[in-house]
């Protein structure tokens, strides 16, 4: 099964086209790269060099968040209307259970992390095989109410690992490994695992069900209630 997939979750984003266990190909935009005319680009560039046109492709997959408001919605929307113009179905996965597919087979649980900003961190805790399994599921909050779930070794990646590393080698002490910083960057690739294991499953998401998964408010959300308070 050929599957396209996007993260758009983070300020590094990618395309990734597969065929079963094979990668055909893979774009990784670095920080402040991702918009959506490079996205298209991406896209286009390698569904050319794979010689398949969007019609070619059996399904579309993409990271829901959490992670930057704008970008999740950039990624949903765009797998929205490849699905729609191809009638082909679609995968919707979490951005921090594909980072954490960066390393599968871990003996340490893998604690992935994203800056949420305000001081505080998208994380979760995962047991890696050959896929993700939750300890503590997708969350939002302060990085030392995350740390103080700690107990184990634990692998901490992300840029939300990379911002806090000071304090989480403070907090958790030898419990805390830091993979090489390659392993920090979210790779659709590894979310097209997730995504071939659905599909394979016949666990395609309903477009209308095809949702960013946001874990707060927005900024114009927390405005508008206070709007309505007064």
């Amino acid at each position: 099964m050929k599957i396209l997939t996007i993260d758009t979750s983070s300020n590094c984003s990618s395309v990734a086209l597969s065929d079963g266990a094979t990668l055909l190909g893979e774009c990784i935009l670095g920080e402040g790269r991702c918009n959506s005319g490079r996205l298209m680009d991406s896209v286009s560039e390698l569904l050319k060099a794979a010689r398949l046109a969007p019609e070619g492709v059996d399904a579309f997959a993409v990271s829901l968040g959490p992670g930057s408001f704008t970008g999740v919605r950039v990624g949903i929307a765009t797998v929205k209307g490849l699905a729609i113009a191809t009638g082909k179905p679609a995968v919707g996965f979490s951005s921090l259970a594909m980072l954490a597919m960066n390393l599968p087979y871990c003996s340490a649980q893998v604690a992935p992390m994203f800056d949420a900003r305000k001081a505080e961190v998208y994380a979760a805790l995962y047991r890696l095989g050959s896929l993700p399994e939750a300890v503590f599921a997708d969350a939002v909050l302060p990085p030392q109410d995350f740390l103080s779930r700690i107990t184990q070794p634990t692998v901490f990646i992300g840029d939300g690992a990379v911002r806090y590393r000071d304090l989480i080698a403070e907090t958790v002490g030898e419990l805390a490994i830091f993979p090489p910083w390659h392993a920090n960057l979210p790779r659709a690739s590894a979310g097209a695992v997730l995504a071939r294991e659905a599909a394979r499953a016949g666990k395609f998401t309903p477009l209308a069900q095809l949702n960013p998964v946001y874990l707060r408010a927005s900024e114009a959300e927390i405005a508008k209630r206070k709007r309505e308070s007064l």
